[in-house]
Parts: structure tokens; C-alpha cells; sequence
């Protein structure tokens, strides 16, 4: 009842998206890593870009970090960026993209989900994809609340995922989960009234719609304060890419300083601008010093003309801060 009922919905409602026209599993790839943590209407945009510039994945292979860090940029969550252009050199490496889940969970940045869509819909490999559409939709519709953050719930999530799914049919199935939970029963205000489930449904049939799914703990949300000084010197502008193993890895920024000397030389140029990530939130000073000679820095800061800011990568928080910057005189 509840597969054929979503099949017969997908059927009618499912959204027309350019990566569901094709079974190329680059195209399919690219659009769910683009998807990890992006809203479809913004990453559209993006899956364009890549594939006009990078159609095939020997030539997302031949890119440079940077090149594809410059196409990512605005997008967030880089290490994304970095994992596709890895990964995108694996299948060149191999040949093609592997054919198997677990063959696909090999290459980098591919978890379990994003194996099943790319398994699914470009193989017809029974694997049922279980994200946050999924677990809302099973969640509700059974009345569960195990914990989604948990790995008990993570089992029976999947486990139940796993046995509606026809094995006929798993990309029609998967793509109607995703389309379901975004959609008919979304998270805020669902479709209820109008849902071809709802005669099945334990939420609704419950009143605990706004009790499921159940999630457990919250990470504490850390404030970190951040002061830059773009240093402007005869055309030339001091920066440096960020090292591995913090946030914005391979990215580009200006001088991050305390240094109340230098400062004490530098316009302000605003104060506080916040920026929000995942787990915490930062909070940016942003100082402009125009001078005819060049200050010592610390030795990855580098030296690049100004005029071709605009071809290096920088974290949104940066690019917000550049835009507050007046032309040089």
C-alpha cells in the first residue's frame, strides 16, 4: 500500500529536474554532491556550471583544486568541492565510474545515501537512499521515534527503507521518497489534508506530527571572533590559502590578525558581520590599511595583484567582507 500509493503520487507530482533526464552516472553524482546540504533551487545553478564547463569527469578530472574551489564558491561546505574533484580523478583513474555500492562507497566524499541514489538511479541497484526526507516520511507515516541521530536509528530507518523498496523499480522509488518529503510532508506545515496517505498515516492519525522524527541531543553552538585587515600596497594585496584541517581548507583569505599595532593603522570598515556555520558562529572585524610598504607578515601570506582577486576561492564570510572594500585611488 504505502510504495504503490508514493509511486501513484511520484507519478503525478514528481519534480522535473535536468539530472533525472539522463542516466549518466556523472551527471547523477554531481547533482547529489552539489545537493548534500543545498537547497535544489540554488544548486541548480551550480550542477549547470559544472556541466557546461566540465562535462565529462576526465575533464572535472584535469581541473585544478583551485579551478573547481573557484566554480564551488558561495556553495559552502567546501571539503564537498574537494572530495568531487578527488573523487572525480578516482573514476578516471579506474575508468569509469564503479557499478557496485560498494565500488561507489569507495570514492571519496560518497557515504551511503549518496551510493544509493547514484546506484539506483543510474543502475538499478536495489539500494534505498535514507536521508532526512526519508526519515521524516517513515518516521510519520509509522509512527517511530527512534532517534535518527542514533545507530539504532539508523538501523531500523534503513531496514524499513530497505523492504518497501521495489526491487524493479529503486530509482522511481527513491527519487518519490525525496519528492515526498519535500513536497507533501515537509517539515513545517505538511500537506496533511491533502496527503494519499493520510488514512495509513500514525502521526496523523496520533496528533504527533510535530513530534517526529525524533532527534536527539544538539551540539552547542560556539561563537568565534574573527578580525581581518586587507592590506592594499601598490596594487597589490596580501593573502593566503588556509591550511588543512580547519574550516575553509585550500580557500583564500586576508591577513587574520590581533596585532593592535597593525590594526591601530587600518580603517574599519565594519564590525560584527555574522556568519553562520553548522556548528558555529562567526563574528568579523574587517579592517582596510592602504600603505606603500609592504609590512612583514608571516610566511604564507602572499603577495597577488588585486586585480586578480576575483580568480582565487574565498569563503562566503570573505566574499560578504570584500564587498564593504571602496576602490582603490
Amino acid at each position: 500500500m504505502f510504495t504503490s500509493t508514493l509511486l501513484d503520487w511520484f507519478a503525478l507530482n514528481g519534480r522535473d529536474l535536468p539530472w533525472r533526464h539522463t542516466r549518466d552516472p556523472y551527471a547523477i553524482w554531481l547533482s547529489e554532491i552539489i545537493l548534500q546540504q543545498t537547497r535544489i533551487q540554488q544548486g541548480m545553478d551550480y550542477w549547470l556550471r559544472f556541466m557546461q564547463r566540465w562535462p565529462r569527469v576526465e575533464d572535472l578530472a584535469a581541473a585544478t583544486e583551485d579551478e573547481v574551489l573557484r566554480e564551488w564558491q558561495g556553495l559552502g561546505y567546501y571539503s564537498r568541492a574537494r572530495n568531487l574533484h578527488t573523487a572525480a580523478q578516482q573514476v578516471h583513474a579506474r575508468g569509469g565510474f564503479p557499478t557496485t555500492m560498494e565500488g561507489l562507497r569507495s570514492l571519496k566524499g560518497v557515504g551511503d545515501y549518496t551510493a544509493a541514489a547514484i546506484g539506483s538511479i543510474a543502475f538499478g541497484l536495489p539500494a534505498a537512499v535514507v536521508d532526512g526526507n526519508v526519515y521524516r516520511v517513515l518516521a510519520r507515516h509509522y509512527g517511530i521515534d527512534t532517534p535518527i541521530n542514533t545507530t539504532q536509528g539508523k538501523k531500523v530507518f534503513t531496514e524499513l527503507a530497505q523492504s518497501l523498496l521495489p526491487t524493479d523499480q529503486p530509482a522511481a522509488f527513491n527519487q518519490a521518497m525525496m519528492d515526498f518529503g519535500a513536497i507533501q510532508c515537509t517539515p513545517q506545515s505538511p500537506r496533511c489534508v491533502i496527503c494519499p496517505l493520510q488514512e495509513t498515516c500514525e502521526a496523523l492519525r496520533t496528533g504527533r506530527i510535530s513530534e517526529l522524527p525524533v532527534k536527539e541531543r544538539k551540539l552547542k553552538v560556539q561563537t568565534v571572533r574573527l578580525t581581518y585587515l586587507y592590506i592594499r600596497c601598490n596594487g597589490k594585496v596580501a593573502m593566503r590559502k588556509r591550511p588543512a584541517g580547519g574550516i575553509w581548507q585550500g580557500l583564500w583569505e586576508p591577513l587574520l590578525t590581533e596585532d593592535t599595532d597593525l590594526l591601530s593603522q587600518a580603517r574599519l570598515l565594519c564590525k560584527d558581520v555574522k556568519h553562520v556555520l553548522t556548528h558555529r558562529i562567526l563574528l568579523a572585524d574587517f579592517y582596510l590599511w592602504e600603505t606603500d610598504t609592504r609590512p612583514t607578515l608571516p610566511e604564507e601570506y602572499v603577495w597577488m595583484d588585486e586585480s586578480d582577486m576575483d580568480q582565487y576561492a574565498v569563503p562566503r564570510l570573505i566574499e560578504i567582507l570584500f564587498s564593504k572594500i571602496p576602490s582603490s585611488t
